[in-house]
């Protein structure tokens, strides 16, 4: 029977289930801001703010508490330094969901999940200026428009050379 176990299974066995929010978990706090499909952004929230929560007392029982869940010493080290410091006032509701639309190949509702905290990642990224576009036929102009002048500036540099020799 299934009594009072509402959370998502998200199609896995529960071992696999587990190292998936685990990597996930891992990932958001590294990262601050994750992509990835809406019930699997509900499953995390539900997994790493518990996670986030124990950050708060740093005791050496609750650092080894966390890292049991993550098995990441650098997560657990960022999760302890930066982030609870972040977090110290806040009672609850660490992470943000923002959904973006749905993702062409199969439809799935896509969104980005994030440290609420570290929102400060969207000017710079707004900012940012945009890749220059990269053709194939572009790449041949700009390797001969940068050999031509490499070209002449020695055959200008020729006649100044030999004129003091020449005195």
């Amino acid at each position: 029977m299934r009594h009072n176990k509402k959370f998502n299974h998200l199609s896995r066995k529960s071992a696999h289930r587990n190292a998936m929010l685990s990597n996930m978990t891992v990932s958001l706090i590294m990262h601050k801001r994750i992509v990835t499909t809406l019930a699997k952004a509900k499953a995390l929230r539900i997994y790493a703010e518990p996670i986030i929560n124990r950050a708060k007392e740093d005791t050496t029982a609750s650092r080894r508490i966390v890292f049991s869940y993550l098995q990441d010493k650098h997560a657990v080290t960022e999760l302890f330094q930066n982030i609870s410091v972040k977090i110290a006032n806040r009672p609850g509701g660490y992470t943000r969901i923002l959904k973006l639309g749905n993702r062409l190949g199969d439809a799935a509702k896509t969104c980005f999940i994030e440290l609420v905290d570290y929102n400060e990642l969207i000017p710079a990224a707004a900012s940012a200026k945009p890749a220059a576009k990269r053709t194939r036929r572009g790449r041949g102009k700009g390797t001969k428009a940068a050999e031509a002048p490499a070209a002449e500036a020695p055959a200008a540099e020729a006649p100044a050379a030999e004129a003091p020799v020449a005195e």
